[in-house]
């Protein structure tokens, strides 16, 4: 079975109105506010891109990003397991921008969202490329590979608990060597932790 963004297609989000949408990213913003954190964003440099979210330890870190794309009024969808997406919250999790994903099915996921950004004027998609909040020894490769084959920039998002600042500030192009990219990414994440450290996985892909 392939992810369902695959079978189904990527819809675009739903609008509201204008009222609505501000109504929403003050009442976020203040929400973030009061848990003591601050949103960081630097625009995105194009219509299409991914951004990976890092490090993922915690069931805290869904609603805060939930709470920071709404406060920054980030048009982003994000991925997640499928079994996030059951009845009878299922329509609430696609509202908020969510694509269900079947990790089981291992073929064609990289050439099937490659062709969702060929047929999207606009497209940003948010992956946590650990897959899971244990410590894992990889990082999930398909980031990297869409990223590459459809040639588009890489947000490196963050969620740091010690400084308690949430966001989005470096885009990088990936160059293809594989150990120069992560190097750099590596570089990136350093001073940024989640709420359970040991749990962070190595930031590397599988041979």
């Amino acid at each position: 079975m392939r992810p369902e963004c695959a079978r189904i297609g990527i819809m675009p989000l739903p609008t509201a109105s204008g009222s609505r949408s501000s109504l929403l990213a003050v009442t976020s913003s203040a929400l973030l506010r009061l848990l003591g954190w601050q949103p960081v964003l630097v625009d995105p440099p194009g219509p299409k891109g991914l951004i990976v979210v890092y490090p993922h330890t915690s069931n805290w870190d869904f609603p805060i990003g939930i709470l920071y794309k709404s406060a920054v009024r980030l048009p982003a969808r994000w991925m997640g397991k499928d079994t996030l997406f059951r009845w009878p919250i299922r329509g609430l999790m696609q509202r908020l921008g969510g694509i269900p994903v079947n990790r089981r099915a291992h073929t064609g996921f990289v050439e099937d969202m490659v062709a969702e950004f060929e047929r999207h004027p606009w497209l940003w998609l948010v992956l946590a490329p650990e897959g899971t909040r244990a410590r894992t020894d990889y990082w999930k490769s398909g980031f990297y590979r869409i990223a590459l084959a459809a040639q588009l920039p890489l947000g490196l998002g963050f969620i740091d608990y010690p400084t308690r600042r949430v966001g989005v500030d470096t885009y990088i192009t990936l160059s293809g060597d594989e150990d120069a990219d992560l190097a750099r990414i590596r570089a990136f994440y350093a001073d940024k932790h989640g709420l359970r450290p040991a749990q962070a996985g190595e930031i590397r892909l599988r041979p």
